[in-house]
């Protein structure tokens, strides 16, 4: 019954949008924006980037450091726009640096900043040269990931595969990651995602960051909240701003975007012991706290994103 070929659907995702040659976020940048198949938020207003610049300006005090992270800047609207809106002094003293492992994203940054930043294929690249000190923000980050996806079968969780038809397998129960999800009591059949790939990559580099803040901006909720009313689980596609789900979102393997929802109560406690957290707060009241925004339309849309802060606990 389970003798395949079979792939997880992690392993579906991790090549159909991180494939160096043939993934979605390697063929080209012309897939983010109003033509393309997904919008950012930095493209829709420069709330955002008053708000993290607020932010930024504050974490830096406080914190005493020179350097700024912003991990997956995809076409650097967000950096530009932040570095616009900080008070020149601040921006004056403060190092800047880019994360990207996409190489032609990489290319679009360094032709867009040349020197002004300092560009890295790894955060670990970058907190070397920051000596392990820096304020890191991010904004959509943890949803580019790879997703494990769940099962509710006769009360046991099981992991969901694709056969080579692209048919959905139900794997033998096995033992699941960490996550707060599984606490949950839900209903038989109810589908759920864990992000076990990006708490994997937190474990390779939170050891190594020694003072600082950390922003975390995503769509998503709390445990409790995340599948309010959805069995079938949040992971989905987009194409050209089509939201595909279903079969679809297996079709047209490196041409369009997949997602799901992030699990903000993971993303605190897979930070722990190393991090100290606030709890995490809508994007709007995020805005509507560090600028005061008058973009009530933006604002509006950003209550579907959340907002983790978080401290170094060293």
């Amino acid at each position: 019954m389970y003798s395949g070929p079979f792939e997880t659907i992690e392993d579906f995702m991790a090549r159909a949008l991180h494939d160096p040659v043939r993934g979605y976020y390697a063929r080209n940048i012309r897939s983010i924006g109003a033509r393309g198949d997904f919008t950012t938020a930095p493209q829709l207003s420069e709330a955002p980037a008053r708000a993290i610049a607020a932010w930024v300006a504050r974490a830096l005090r406080e914190t005493k450091t020179r350097h700024v992270i912003e991990i997956g800047p995809g076409l650097g609207t967000l950096t530009a726009q932040v570095i616009q809106n900080l008070p020149f002094t601040t921006s004056f003293r403060t190092r800047f640096h880019l994360v990207e492992s996409s190489p032609v994203l990489a290319e679009h940054q360094k032709s867009l900043f040349g020197k002004k930043v300092a560009h890295h294929m790894s955060i670990l690249d970058a907190l070397q040269s920051c000596s392990g000190e820096a304020v890191i923000f991010s904004n959509e980050l943890v949803d580019a990931f790879p997703a494990r996806v769940f099962r509710k079968n006769q009360r046991v969780w099981r992991e969901l595969a694709l056969d080579s038809l692209m048919k959905e397998v139900l794997l033998p129960p096995t033992e699941l990651p960490p996550s707060s999800i599984f606490r949950i009591p839900f209903e038989e059949n109810q589908t759920v995602e864990v992000h076990d790939a990006y708490r994997l990559w937190l474990e390779s580099w939170l050891p190594q960051w020694t003072r600082g803040e950390m922003l975390t901006i995503d769509y998503g909720d709390i445990a409790e909240r995340l599948y309010h009313r959805r069995p079938q689980g949040s992971l989905r596609a987009y194409l050209l701003h089509q939201h595909l789900h279903g079969a679809a979102v297996f079709e047209n393997r490196g041409h369009q975007d997949i997602t799901a929802d992030v699990n903000f109560t993971d993303l605190v406690t897979w930070s722990q012991p190393w991090l100290s957290s606030s709890p995490s707060q809508s994007f709007a009241d995020f805005i509507h706290a560090f600028s005061k925004s008058s973009d009530s339309h933006f604002v509006e849309a950003a209550a579907h994103f959340r907002v983790l802060i978080q401290k170094s606990a060293r």
